[in-house]
C-alpha cells in the first residue's frame, strides 16, 4: 500500500496532500486543482482551457468538465466531513445550469456534504466564474460507500 495513492482510513483526509500527489485521472487531465476547504466543504478550480470549449463561437466551456469539477468538489466534501478517505460511487448528481460560463474565466466549484448515513452521503454545491452571487450551476446529489461510511 502506498501512502500517497492508497491511504489507510485511519489517516485524516488532507485535500492539499491529495491534490499535490495526484497527476493522472480525469480530474488531473482536466486540470482541476485545490483552492480551499473547511470541515465539510471543498472549493476547487477548473482553469479555462481552450481544449474544453463546448461552444466554439462564444468560447464557453463545455458542461461535462463543469460537472466533473462539481463531482470532485462534492466528493472531497464527503471525505472532509468523514475526516478520512473512503472509496465511494456517485449515485446521483443533479446539475441545474443557470447560465453559461464566461469565456476565458476559470470555474470555481464549491461542494459540501451536509449529511451522512451508514452508506449514503448527501451533497450540494455551486459553480461560479468569479462571483458566487452569480452562479453558473447548482448541484445536489448522493454518494454510496460499498463498504459503508461508518
Amino acid at each position: 500500500m502506498s501512502a500517497v495513492t492508497d491511504p489507510p482510513r485511519s489517516w485524516p483526509f488532507d485535500p492539499t496532500r491529495f491534490f499535490a500527489a495526484r497527476a493522472a485521472g480525469h480530474g488531473g487531465l482536466l486540470g482541476i486543482g485545490y483552492r480551499d476547504h473547511g470541515p465539510d466543504w471543498a472549493e476547487l478550480e477548473l482553469p479555462y482551457d481552450p481544449r474544453l470549449i463546448g461552444d466554439v463561437e462564444r468560447g464557453v466551456l463545455a458542461s461535462g468538465p463543469i460537472l466533473a469539477l462539481m463531482d470532485m468538489a462534492t466528493s472531497v466534501g464527503v471525505w472532509l466531513r468523514l475526516s478520512s478517505f473512503h472509496p465511494h460511487a456517485t449515485l446521483d448528481l443533479r446539475i441545474d445550469y443557470l447560465r453559461p460560463a464566461t469565456a476565458g474565466r476559470s470555474v470555481i466549484g464549491r461542494g459540501e456534504c451536509y449529511r451522512i448515513t451508514r452508506s449514503i452521503a448527501f451533497v450540494r454545491g455551486q459553480a461560479h466564474d468569479g462571483d458566487p452571487a452569480d452562479p453558473i450551476a447548482h448541484v445536489a446529489g448522493t454518494f454510496m460507500a460499498p463498504e459503508g461510511y461508518r
